[in-house]
């Protein structure tokens, strides 16, 4: 059974494929790929939600103690009868907490179309109580489907830390035209090709020996939104890289 609850702290960096390629050198036997993909690599794909005055994206760019984003989340190629995920992503300070549904994806997008006035008992769903709390986030913020997010990821575990959970995203792309998520992965870069968003993924504090190894390799802790930074894109008001980045430590706290 997937988990649907998760809370844990992550820490994101943006680094060079360089580094990436000497990170998975360095950390050698300690990881291990995630079993999910092919040797733990595998395609992400996120629909994302937004209401008009753009709540959740200022929200977010504003850095409020307390945020939320909604998506609707596939990996790899899938049909409507495949299966996606309804996920309501919180954050209070450092403290990320997901709460997530699994949903036929073509059950998904009748909920979207029908909504809650016929009660939600007669969906397919995992968790009907996430579901009413996605509804509840759904009808308070007015929230639309806005755009689809794609990456290529590489997921890697602790040996002897399971609670370690490390991932490298690449090739990151968005569209808000044809927002179906069977129908593939394609979409704009929104952010340099040559770079990969790595994050961390810890229950209490990041392993000493994988600190020093970031340190080592001067890898910059900055925070890294994928929904701001392609919402910017795709409505032409791209910033500076700077405004989206911005460094806060090296190697993590």
């Amino acid at each position: 059974m997937a988990i649907e609850i998760f809370c844990r702290k992550e820490q994101k960096y943006l680094i060079s494929k360089e580094q990436y390629n000497r990170l998975i050198e360095e950390m050698g036997n300690r990881m291990r790929s995630d079993k999910n993909g092919d040797n733990g690599k595998y395609t992400v794909t996120s629909l994302y939600f937004e209401n008009e005055a753009k709540q959740i994206y200022f929200e977010t760019k504003n850095k409020l103690q307390y945020r939320q984003k909604l998506r609707l989340r596939v990996y790899g190629d899938t049909d409507l009868a495949g299966t996606a995920f309804f996920e309501v992503k919180q954050k209070h300070k450092d403290v990320v907490n997901k709460r997530r549904a699994v949903i036929p994806l073509a059950e998904a997008y009748r909920y979207l179309k029908e909504g809650s006035k016929g009660g939600l008992d007669h969906f397919h769903v995992s968790n009907r109580q996430v579901l009413k709390e996605i509804d509840y986030f759904i009808n308070y913020y007015g929230l639309q489907p806005e755009m689809i997010v794609s990456y290529d990821r590489h997921a890697l575990h602790g040996v002897d830390d399971e609670d370690l959970r490390i991932t490298f995203d690449f090739n990151l792309r968005c569209r808000n035209q044809d927002l179906h998520l069977e129908h593939g992965t394609y979409g704009d870069p929104f952010i340099d090709l040559n770079l990969v968003v790595l994050e961390v993924k810890v229950d209490h504090s990041v392993p000493l020996w994988l600190v020093r190894i970031l340190q080592s390799l001067d890898c910059e802790q900055r925070s890294a939104s994928k929904f701001c930074t392609s919402t910017e894109l795709l409505d032409g008001e791209l910033f500076p890289l700077e405004t989206e980045f911005e460094n806060t430590t090296i190697g993590g706290n």
